[in-house]
């Protein structure tokens, strides 16, 4: 049985390890409010940019092309993992993980290869088979635009060169503050936008230039919108999956300190009655 100092000394240690959890939770509610406020600015841009590629496809009169809508025979195709650099957010990771897992098991290592975005994804796959042409890290749970236009870079690039023929990401959808969906998504090749013809009949749009210039201009454009989306779903549920496993750790910490309190007492207790029985027993002994 622990004595009383180990006790409170425990007590004491628990106790501090419920203010750091308070803390962090406190820090990650504060990111997750930024960051939701990101994705409020960045969603509404990406959807608009959806609609004017069905306005554009609509009004050019030779069908649109671009590199980016070229399909071809999947020799090489490349994995795209948005993990988190930090720990200290539950399952976060460990779920992404797992879909990359999945999604990598029926698959030739000699055909498919990954970039990393976050630590996490970078410290598993390091000492695995799969090779690693690229990783992207110390984001720190903040969007940089710089950093994002560098993986669209490496991934167009790769892309356009021949080198990758299909490019699919996996990330984590931010819903609500407590809802959260892993995503397995097509970057690139980009899918044509399809046009019905009536939305065709509706649309009344003067294109200055042609609609073939400008959407050979809104492509690179639009491939950074949806990483910079992506990026900025991921770092919010980041920050939402730590806040509330701050939380529970702080909770528990909380039940944990209630439940040595209780013991603590009830060794003190124990502590004072051996005494005084002692004391009635050496006073009984000596008054006989």
């Amino acid at each position: 049985m622990p004595t009383l100092r180990q006790v409170k000394k425990r007590i004491k240690s628990v106790i501090s390890t419920r203010q750091i959890t308070k803390a962090m939770e406190m820090v990650a509610a504060a990111k997750l409010r930024k960051a939701q406020m990101r994705i409020e600015q960045v969603r509404p841009y990406s959807e608009k940019l959806d609609q004017i590629l069905v306005h554009l496809s609509a009004a050019a009169s030779g069908g649109l092309s671009h590199p980016f809508f070229e399909k071809r025979e999947v020799r090489k195709q490349i994995l795209v993992l948005v993990t988190s650099d930090r720990g200290m957010c539950g399952s976060f990771n460990s779920n992404l993980i797992r879909r990359a897992n999945n999604w990598l098991a029926d698959k030739d290592p000699d055909k498919v290869e990954l970039v990393l975005i976050g630590k996490k994804g970078v410290d598993f796959f390091k000492s695995r088979n799969w090779p690693i042409v690229e990783r992207f890290i110390d984001w720190s749970g903040n969007l940089d635009y710089d950093k994002g236009r560098q993986v669209v870079d490496f991934l167009t690039g790769r892309f356009l060169s021949g080198e990758t023929d299909d490019i699919r990401m996996i990330y984590t959808q931010f819903l609500t503050m407590t809802r959260y969906k892993i995503v397995e998504a097509p970057y690139l090749p980009v899918e044509r936008p399809e046009v019905d013809d009536t939305g065709a009949a509706n649309l009344d749009y003067i294109f200055e230039p042609s609609p073939e210039v400008i959407f050979g201009d809104l492509m690179p454009k639009y491939a950074l919108t949806k990483m910079i989306t992506a990026l900025a779903d991921s770092f919010a549920a980041e920050h939402g999956t730590r806040m509330m496993a701050m939380g529970s750790a702080t909770k528990n910490a909380g039940e944990m300190i209630d439940a040595l309190t209780l013991q603590y007492n009830k060794a003190r207790q124990a502590a004072i009655t051996k005494e005084l029985t002692e004391i009635v027993s050496g006073a009984e002994a000596l008054s006989g």
